[in-house]
């Protein structure tokens, strides 16, 4: 059973959601309520095209969330302005509890005081949210919202229900977990996957047919989104807003020049599969794809920009943690991953090689021209096996900004003087990569070519 059956039998009361629900340790309560919303929020411990449907504001919003704990037992409680209907199922590897609702405005801060101490940010206090190592909620797609909670040891779900207003509170959404056995877990994890509920996502809305540009087509791609936050500060500036911010600004900066038609994977705060990142690349036939994201890190003397392009092995260790980090990003979002292994034939591996050599032209490019205008990394070109940049036919990068770890790299991600001049840098080094690549993008001035070599051991060996 997918997604889509899932909830249409949630939606009809129907006998195999009930059974369901009684051979689980999963409770699903129906009541009435409204779906819409968006924005998302962690309690963690660290006018441009889109193809991307967004959804109308929500009615329904979560003002308030806590962490419960008594003994064997934690409750995540979400305050709401309606009761919906609430749906819970267990997922492994990682283990976690994935709650799914129609679609909520969390109207929470992005990272809460009382749940970051509760649940011991940075080790101090590891087991004061008993059950739960972290939780984050969110948009998951078109009308639906989740929350995950991260588990620190097995975890049954006894409810997962709103309850009505009463004379003293308002209506809540309570998720409430007891400890249980490995075994136990695996097994309702097993069969939540048998079922169908832990599909990878719901069905989109079709996109707009669009017409064929007579321009290069960049696609930019804000990282994370919706219930995936990404990396956040220690002032609880998240990831996926700083990069957003970015990529909107950028996008606005190429399409005045009238040369590129540019595309964005998302422009609001709305969750996308890494894998449907791409699709949106290769089906806009897209010259270009730029990643956006940015990291932080323990150390926080680490700073500056770093452009990753795709390779069979890591360049370093720092590269690749950072691409186990970012291809873990659909699994940050409650689904199930699947490896899709690669069948080559020697066309495609032509065509794979002369891509990877233009996105090292362009990577070369961008730290060519961003060392004059902001801050690099000590190693800014490196690679590794990132998922988001594999469209055999498209040049990609992955841009790291900067830091949110680190002082100074923070105070430039949320700076709208310092975006207006980094947009400004990135925009140029666009234009440098088309000016060598022969494409006609109308005139260039030469002053901004930067003329990169590209080795031949590039172009006649994969990497």
């Amino acid at each position: 059973m997918g997604e889509d059956a899932a909830w249409r039998a949630k939606a009809t009361g129907s006998p195999m959601r009930l059974a369901f629900a009684l051979a689980l340790p999963i409770l699903v309560l129906a009541v009435d309520g409204e779906a819409a919303g968006l924005v998302g929020a962690r309690a963690a411990s660290r006018g441009v095209v889109s193809t991307i449907p967004i959804s109308a504001p929500s009615s329904v919003a979560a003002t308030a969330v806590r962490l419960e704990v008594a003994g064997q037992t934690t409750k995540l409680i979400f305050d709401l302005t309606e009761i919906v209907e609430a749906h819970a199922f267990p997922l492994a590897n990682p283990d976690r509890i994935v709650v799914d609702l129609p679609e909520i405005a969390f109207r929470i801060p992005p990272l809460l005081p009382q749940a970051t101490a509760r649940r011991g940010r940075g080790g101090n206090a590891p087991n004061a949210s008993g059950l739960a190592a972290s939780y984050r909620f969110g948009q998951f797609a078109p009308g639906h919202s989740r929350v995950i909670i991260d588990l620190n040891a097995p975890a049954r779900i006894v409810r997962a229900e709103t309850q009505p207003a009463s004379e003293s509170q308002p209506p809540r959404l309570v998720v409430e977990l007891t400890a249980t056995d490995r075994q136990s877990f695996e097994t309702a994890a097993a069969a939540a996957n048998v079922f169908g509920l832990s599909a990878k996502k719901a069905p989109p809305a079709a996109p707009a047919i669009q017409a064929p540009s007579t321009k290069p087509v960049i696609v930019l791609d804000p990282g994370h989104g919706g219930v995936d936050l990404g990396a956040s500060s220690a002032h609880g500036d998240i990831e996926k807003d700083i990069v957003l911010d970015f990529a909107i600004a950028l996008a606005a900066k190429l399409e005045s020049r009238g040369r590129y038609k540019v595309v964005l994977t998302r422009r609001s705060d709305v969750f996308i599969p890494l894998t449907d990142r791409v699709q949106v690349a290769r089906d806009a036939n897209a010259a270009l794809f730029v990643s956006i994201h940015a990291d932080t890190l323990y150390e926080g003397h680490v700073q500056g920009a770093t452009v990753y392009t795709v390779s069979e092995r890591a360049s370093d260790a720092e590269a690749a943690r950072l691409a186990d980090k970012e291809n873990q990003s659909d699994a940050a979002a409650g689904m199930v991953t699947e490896d899709v292994s690669e069948v080559n034939d020697i066309l495609q591996d032509l065509t794979r090689r002369e891509t990877r050599a233009y996105s090292h032209m362009f990577s070369r490019t961008l730290v060519s021209l961003w060392k004059n205008a902001a801050r690099l990394n000590k190693n800014p070109q490196r690679s590794a096996g990132f998922r988001v940049l594999k469209a055999l036919d498209v040049p990609s990068v992955l841009f790291e900004l900067g830091y949110l770890s680190n002082a100074k790299d923070l105070a430039n991600l949320t700076s709208p003087e310092w975006r207006e001049k980094a947009t400004g840098t990135l925009a140029g080094a666009v234009d440098s990569f088309f000016a060598q690549r022969n494409i006609d993008t109308a005139t260039v001035s030469p002053d901004a070519v930067v003329k990169v070599a590209v080795p031949v051991d590039q172009v006649a060996a994969p990497h």
